[in-house]
């Protein structure tokens, strides 16, 4: 060693700084990946948290929103690049320094953030979760990252379109393949459409709020927080970005909701549905958690209607209890099976069976959805799904209606179940749903209606209108 090189000073050892945001936004991540929980679940009582600490202002929330969000919308897009910037599998990379990768990759491609200020942060939360020798190497693969923007990225390490057109939009819209080939094909058309679906999958849905009818209005909602009208329902407020939909008295008393519109439509719809006789008894036969059930007990409370709200699970079921709790009309929520239901057939005049499914049509909201899902899943939920559809078309009286719905646009979850059922069991009658959504376009050939993102600003929600013949 020469003497200059003995005489030089040791850079002193820097502790890692903890920034907030990225913490807690890793955090979010890594619970989505090792326990399964949702990101809508998980990050509220975080926010909370860090917000009673003090450690956070609205900015800080709303950043640490947007990168866990944003991380999780493109993440298919940003396993591709990283893959591209590495020289081992991206299996063979642990999930953590996978995240923090993501998270980095979306500071640098998705934000405004600038990029020194994207890597030396991404770089001091890896010193941090993941210790200084592993922080070498995601500084060294974000530095790639950062030499070209996300569109060049893109057309780098996406196939052509003509080449391989669904693996192409997969890449580029950051859905797996089978997703791609599922949606297009419920969506039909060309490739304008199915790329403006799975646009609209990856942005940030509005904060829809639902006025119970009875029990509050949209002008007294609007008088307290920012929003605007509803597209289509009647009951409909959306909230401005950054609004607190549980600070509002309304919604703290169940007067009021967060309900998204297309949701709202299928309810409104099976309760404008026509019907001949009398119309005294409804039934929700898969409520939880209680969204659709409130709305219906507040319009069946209005026409003197009485509504049962059935839920399997019991912890859902006392979901819907607090949903329904102070609706003024008569309800009762139970905890029953809907395939093997305690009440007696020809029942009721109007039933709900709002079916579990792979939420295919939620992906705005639940974006994990998309990488957890996998194609024999619907497999999983066919038997399930027809099951409840059979006891539905029991559960209500000849001339009255039932209404499938689902929040899922895959053909195997909607119409090729409807079809399926009526064959096996007979006695029922497609009605024409379309006129019971008045003012809504794109509605399709019917009878049946598929709601999309990007066309309706709602879930993909689906409902089949049934009448009971025999």
């Amino acid at each position: 060693m020469s003497e200059q090189a003995r005489r030089r000073p040791h850079k002193p050892y820097r502790r890692p700084q903890k920034d907030p945001v990225r913490m807690l936004a890793f955090e979010a991540l890594r619970a989505v990946d090792e326990r399964d929980a949702y990101a809508n679940l998980v990050l509220p009582p975080l926010l909370r948290k860090a917000r009673e600490k003090g450690d956070f202002d609205g900015r800080d929330a709303a950043l640490a929103t947007e990168l866990v969000y944003g991380t999780l919308r493109r993440q298919g897009t940003y396993d591709a690049i990283i893959s591209a910037c590495i020289d081992r599998p991206l299996r063979e990379v642990d999930p953590p320094v996978l995240d923090v990768l993501a998270l980095g990759a979306h500071q640098l491609l998705g934000t405004r953030i600038p990029t020194h200020a994207a890597v030396s942060a991404s770089v001091e939360l890896a010193r941090v979760v993941l210790g200084d020798g592993r922080a070498k190497f995601v500084n060294a693969v974000l530095r790639k990252i950062s030499q070209q923007d996300l569109d060049a990225w893109v057309a780098q390490v996406a196939p052509p379109y003509d080449k391989d057109a669904e693996d192409h939009l997969a890449v580029v819209h950051s859905h797996p393949r089978w997703v791609v080939s599922a949606l297009w094909d419920a969506l039909g058309g060309g490739r304008a459409g199915i790329e403006d679906l799975l646009e609209a999958d990856n942005e940030r849905p509005e904060v829809t709020l639902v006025a119970r009818p009875g029990r509050s209005t949209t002008e007294e909602l609007a008088a307290v927080t920012e929003t605007l009208p509803g597209r289509w329902s009647p009951y409909a407020l959306r909230m401005a970005e950054g609004g607190e939909p549980g600070a509002i008295e309304a919604v703290k008393d169940g007067r009021a909701g967060v309900q998204d519109e297309g949701s709202q439509l299928v309810a409104l719809a099976l309760a404008n549905a026509t019907l001949e006789g009398p119309d005294a008894r409804w039934l929700d036969g898969c409520a939880g958690p209680g969204g659709k059930a409130a709305l219906l007990a507040a319009l069946a409370s209005e026409r003197g209607a009485a509504l049962l709200a059935s839920e399997k699970q019991p912890h859902r079921a006392r979901l819907v209890e607090r949903a329904l709790a102070g609706n003024p009309g008569p309800y009762q929520v139970i905890a029953a099976d809907g395939t093997r239901p305690p009440w007696r057939p020809g029942s009721f005049d109007r039933v709900l069976m709002d079916v579990p499914c792979s939420g295919l049509g939620a992906l705005r909201r639940r974006p994990e959805a998309r990488w957890r899902r996998r194609p024999e899943d619907l497999d999983g939920f066919a038997p399930l799904q027809r099951a409840l559809l059979t006891e539905a078309l029991s559960a209500v009286r000849v001339g009255g209606i039932v209404g499938y719905a689902t929040c899922s646009p895959h053909l195997a979850e909607t119409r090729v179940v409807v079809d399926d059922v009526l064959k096996k069991v007979g006695g029922a009658e497609l009605i024409d749903a379309r006129p019971f959504m008045p003012g809504v376009p794109a509605l399709g050939d019917g009878p049946d209606v598929q709601l999309w993102p990007h066309l309706h600003g709602t879930d993909a929600m689906y409902l089949a209108l049934l009448r009971r013949t025999v």
